[in-house]
């Protein structure tokens, strides 16, 4: 098991970044995929059409997100907590990801820059310059 921990630049307000990671409106808008998603403890979620799955542990608004994702039979929970930092220039995320097991680790390293937050600061950058 190994666990991945970066930090990531977005060019948009903490409260932009919680809304687009806890609405399913706004998942869709930014990913392009159905997404179930609710901000209540305890429910399940479902991202990418469901590419990436789990339960929602714990919300602090605007400035903390905690999950589970789910790996098949994987006995030690994979949890995933971001958060969300003011900055200058928008945003600081910081995200640590716990328990990926170790024959998925490159797939979602790459899956975060590349996939979460890279289309995510694409978004916000394109958004950015249409004003």
């Amino acid at each position: 098991m190994k666990t991945y921990k970066k930090y990531y630049k977005i060019p948009a307000e903490p409260s932009e970044i919680y809304l687009a990671l806890t609405t399913e409106a706004t998942l869709l808008l930014w990913t392009g995929e159905k997404a179930v998603m609710s901000r209540v403890v305890g429910s399940e979620f479902s991202l990418w059409d469901g590419s990436i799955s789990g339960i929602n542990l714990e919300f602090e608004e605007n400035k903390k997100i905690v999950q589970q994702w789910y790996f098949g039979e994987q006995v030690e929970p994979s949890i995933v907590t971001i958060k969300l930092h003011e900055d200058k220039k928008g945003t600081s995320v910081e995200l640590i990801h716990t328990n990926i097991p170790d024959y998925d680790f490159e797939d979602i390293a790459e899956g975060w820059d590349n996939s979460y937050f890279g289309s995510l600061y694409e978004f916000y950058e394109d958004s950015d310059n249409d004003e």
